[in-house]
């Protein structure tokens, strides 16, 4: 773990008491970064995976957006061709997924899910809609802020990392505590999208930018 890390066991966040490892943890001697990894080929992307708004009858509800940002390592050298996955709730906090019990209407034109691969210079981007906020009952009056997963497969299997990216000036953040589990402030920061009007569709768009930084003093934070 990185001092940018969440703890494995962090009672605020209710469900690590219970699934949080209690014995020391186990090295793997790096075998598991001697395992290949799969080698995604632009074949494996369809055209419209990485747009989650055009597979439905319909135009989903809520406010369409661009989210885009460039993947790179700690010496700011772009990650290329890694394949890239994003999924989330809808414009009413509602994931599309049976085990969904919120009381808040599904979007039948938005299943919740994309994927992409970095381009030459380890950038990607995404059209979606910003996801709502829901209940989720690990404390009371406790509501998740708005929010989408990112997924990252690096160069071997044990180097997929999942991570959740935030919006700006959210109040639900200050009381979230996955997002607040996070010792280091400058680290919750760096979860927290920016707007990027311009990368956005003029009057049908908004534009949002998340850099993912994969290692180092400036390195996003894994595992959430």
């Amino acid at each position: 773990m990185s001092r940018f890390d969440p703890a494995y066991i962090f009672p605020d966040y209710r469900s690590t008491t219970l699934r949080g490892p209690k014995l020391a943890l186990v090295s793997a001697g790096g075998i598991m970064a001697k395992l290949p990894a799969p080698k995604f080929s632009a074949a494996f992307i369809k055209d419209k995976d990485a747009d989650l708004t055009v597979h439905g009858r319909s135009t989903p509800l809520g406010e369409r957006m661009v989210l885009h940002g460039r993947v790179t390592d700690e010496a700011g050298q772009p990650v290329r061709d890694s394949l890239i996955e994003i999924w989330q709730a809808n414009a009413s906090g509602r994931y599309n997924h049976p085990s969904d019990n919120h009381d808040a209407p599904l979007d039948p034109n938005f299943l919740g899910a994309g994927k992409t691969l970095t381009d030459s210079d380890g950038n990607y981007r995404f059209v979606t809609i910003r996801p709502g906020a829901y209940p989720w009952k690990n404390h009371k009056f406790a509501w998740r802020p708005a929010h989408i997963h990112i997924s990252l497969f690096g160069d071997v299997y044990a180097q997929r990392t999942i991570t959740q990216m935030y919006f700006p000036r959210d109040p639900m953040l200050a009381i979230d505590p996955i997002f607040n589990g996070i010792p280091d402030a400058g680290a919750r920061e760096r979860l927290i999208c920016t707007m990027d009007l311009e990368a956005g569709i003029e009057e049908v768009m908004t534009g949002y930018r998340f850099d993912i930084v994969l290692s180092g003093a400036k390195s996003t934070v894994f595992g959430l």
